[in-house]
This record gives C-alpha cells, sequence and structure tokens, in this order.
C-alpha cells in the first residue's frame, strides 16, 4: 500500500508541474505534437483539403508585434545550407517573422524583425547569399531591411526581437522585390518613387552594402514581376537576363542584361483585363503563367489563370485559359517541376498539374488544394495570400492574411 501511495503522488506532482504552459506558443496546438493533422473525406481538421495534410499552424497573432490588427501578406523560405534546417520568412503589417519548420509538427517562432515605418499590409521577401531583403509598401521611409538569416542558428530564448544588418535608403516604399539569385541583383518594383513604380537595379553581392545600379521608366509601374537568366528555346537571348513584369494592364517582356540599355522585347495584353498582378515561368522558359487579381471581381468569372507561349520573348502569344471550381481570386503563384501552386485567397492554396500546358485546351488540371479560408470560397481579399512550395523536404508554407503560418505536406509522403 504505501508503495501505491508513493506512486499515486509521483504521478499527481509529474501531471501538474509538468502541465506548464510556454509563453511562446508553437503551434496552435500543443507544443511536442507528434502526429500530422491528415486529409480525411475531404478535411484536415477543419480545413477542407484534397491530397495535403495539416502539418502546423501558427495565428497571426503570435508572429506579429501587438501593434494594431495584425494581418499576413508575403512569405518565403530559407534553407540553411550548413546545418539543412527550413526556415518560414513571414510577412505582417508591422514586422517579418521568422520561423524554425526544419519539425513541421512543431515549429518555433524564434523571433521578428519589426516594421522600419508604420504599418504595412503589403510586405515582400526575398533571399540571397544567406540574407534576406525585405521592403513594404504604403508607408513612408521604410527602405529595404537587410537581415543575416545565419542569426537564426543559435537563438537560445525565442522570441527575440532582431535588428536589421543593412538598410538601403535609397527608395521608400516599395510593393515588391524580385532577386535573380544567379547575379546578385535585385530589382525592386512598385514603389513610391521618381521612376514611377517600374524597376530599380540593386547590387546585393555584398549583402549588406547594396549598390545602386539604375532604374527603368519607360514602361511605367511593375506591381510584380519575375528575373530569370534565361535558358529557354529562343537561342537569341540565351544566358540573357529577361524580366517579365505584371504592369497592372499589361507584361513586359525586356532585356534587363546592361542595367543602362534595357531593351523592351514586348508586351502582352488580354481580353477582361481587370490588374495584371503577378506571374512565374515554367522551368523550361517556354510558358509564363499569369494570375489577374481582380477579373473574378470585374467580370463575374470564375478563377482564371492565363499562360503565355514565350517561346519567341519578341511575339508572345496568348496559348490557354484555365478556369477554376470557384470565384475566389488568385493570388501569387510559383512552379515546381510539373505543379503550379498558387495562393487564391479564400480557396486557400490551389496545385495545378501543368505536364500538358502546350496544349490549347485543358491545359492545366487541379490535382490537390488545401483551404485556409474553411468558411466560403467567395471572391473576396482574405486567406491565403501567398505560398512556398521549395523546401526540399517536401514541406509546404503558405501565410494566411487572418490565420497566419501554415505548414503543410503532400498526403502520403
Amino acid at each position: 500500500m504505501k508503495i501505491k501511495f508513493v506512486f499515486v503522488i509521483t504521478f499527481l506532482f509529474c501531471l501538474f508541474s509538468c502541465s506548464s504552459t510556454d509563453t511562446a506558443p508553437q503551434n496552435t496546438d500543443t507544443d511536442n505534437n507528434t502526429e500530422r493533422t491528415p486529409c480525411i473525406n475531404g478535411f484536415a481538421g477543419d480545413y477542407p483539403c484534397n491530397d495535403y495534410d495539416l502539418m502546423s499552424n501558427i495565428p497571426v497573432s503570435i508572429l506579429a508585434s501587438s501593434t494594431g490588427t495584425p494581418e499576413g501578406s508575403d512569405v518565403w523560405g530559407w534553407t540553411d545550407s550548413t546545418t539543412n534546417k527550413e526556415y518560414a520568412l513571414v510577412g505582417t503589417t508591422n514586422s517579418t517573422a521568422f520561423v524554425d519548420v526544419s519539425d513541421p509538427l512543431n515549429p518555433i517562432f524564434l523571433g521578428r524583425l519589426n516594421t522600419n515605418a508604420g504599418t504595412n499590409y503589403w510586405r515582400d521577401i526575398k533571399v540571397f547569399n544567406n540574407h534576406a531583403f525585405i521592403v513594404a509598401d504604403g508607408v513612408g521611409a521604410h527602405g529595404m531591411q537587410v537581415f543575416d538569416l545565419t542569426k537564426l542558428r543559435n537563438v537560445t530564448n525565442p522570441p527575440i526581437n532582431f535588428t536589421a544588418d543593412a538598410i538601403y535608403t535609397g527608395v521608400e516604399s516599395c510593393h515588391n522585390i524580385v532577386i535573380n539569385e544567379d547575379k546578385g541583383i535585385a530589382y525592386l518594383v512598385g514603389c513610391r518613387s521618381t521612376n514611377g513604380g517600374g524597376p530599380i537595379f540593386i547590387d546585393i553581392t555584398n549583402p549588406t552594402n547594396p549598390t545602386y545600379l539604375g532604374d527603368h521608366t519607360a514602361d511605367g509601374y511593375s506591381h510584380d514581376a519575375q528575373v530569370i537568366t534565361y535558358n529557354g528555346p529562343d537561342i537569341e537571348y540565351n544566358g540573357k537576363e529577361i524580366y517579365v513584369g505584371s504592369n497592372e494592364n499589361e507584361v513586359v517582356v525586356l532585356d534587363v542584361t546592361d542595367k543602362t540599355n534595357i531593351v523592351k522585347l514586348s508586351s502582352i495584353s488580354y481580353s477582361q483585363i481587370g490588374y495584371t498582378h503577378q506571374g512565374w515561368f515554367t522551368d523550361d522558359h517556354k510558358y509564363f503563367i499569369l494570375g489577374d487579381e481582380t477579373d473574378e471581381q470585374n467580370f463575374g468569372m470564375n478563377t482564371r489563370t492565363l499562360v503565355f507561349d514565350l517561346q519567341d520573348l519578341n511575339n508572345p502569344i496568348l496559348s490557354s485559359t484555365y478556369s477554376g471550381s470557384s470565384k475566389a481570386i488568385d493570388h501569387n503563384g510559383y512552379v515546381l517541376d510539373n505543379n503550379f501552386y498558387v495562393a487564391n485567397y479564400r480557396a486557400g492554396m490551389r496545385v495545378l498539374d501543368i505536364s500538358n500546358i502546350s496544349a490549347s485546351t485543358n491545359s492545366m488540371t487541379e490535382i490537390g488544394y488545401f483551404d485556409t479560408y474553411p468558411a466560403d470560397d467567395a471572391t473576396a481579399f482574405n486567406g491565403a495570400w501567398s505560398v512556398y512550395p521549395y523546401f526540399s523536404s517536401g514541406n509546404i508554407i503558405i501565410n494566411d492574411i487572418e490565420r497566419g503560418l501554415f505548414v503543410i505536406r503532400k498526403s502520403g509522403s
């Protein structure tokens, strides 16, 4: 009886003393979670899904600072080549949050880098040479923050407040940043500057000493862009830096190899233009997949994604149009191999098979999704803002405006 009594007392002591809560929650459930939430019968917990499981979720209220009503925006990723750890770089209205997602079931919120100026509903982040480069729109003198990501290796008491390692002050407010990692050149676009929002060229080969190389004014405001070192079928431009800008009411294709002599190769228009928002090349540089942010709202159509044949950069043509299953608005989309991953606002992340992209019809087929906004798939600006599918582990991160960071994974993987 005495042995049993001691056992009971010991058990009760452990039950209460070992259950204290952490002051920095790492996900929405409990720390040290050991199981994913599988997609079963169309749901992963409360979230509609098809072939993608929920690993974890950190609310935006935890990731952002306490100022105002926080919302999520852009998200990007960084893999530490020394440790092979994976990190989410999460944009919020007032900061950039850094999360170790190496254990996707137990992500660790390491800390945040606060905004340089005011509340920014649009924050964009890209990575080069182990540094994050961050811009924000809709405010005053924010500039471009530069942050050394190797600081994330040795955070002993998270979360902490980080400081920038450099700030480029040659711009104030910018909507977006694009980096051609092959060349170490950043392209700041949509800036509130004298060049009207066209691309501003910054040498970031020395990340903490960004250097202005010039800008381009002739083709107006770029809301978003992609810059590649071209290796496609148009052999005249092999090895050139090709810029494809989503310029509100058209797509422009520029040769930006010589920053002092920008050459316009072509421009692309299409019917029922709402707001030419963002696009991405296929891996073979043959096709460019474009999303228009307000065509669903303006014209009452289902989610529309346009595919342009860019095999002749001087003569692009509309190749095909994909229509989604709802009227949700498409936002940011990225290509990985034969899949196109698109943040579809209230419809969450949708995954499209593009292996048949050269076809004039049925060029893309939806093969999976994870809906971070369970209420509906209506035409409104809520839900999934952006997605990052490039971690070698197969984990995918989504940043949701209201619900924060999601880590998901393909079912059965």
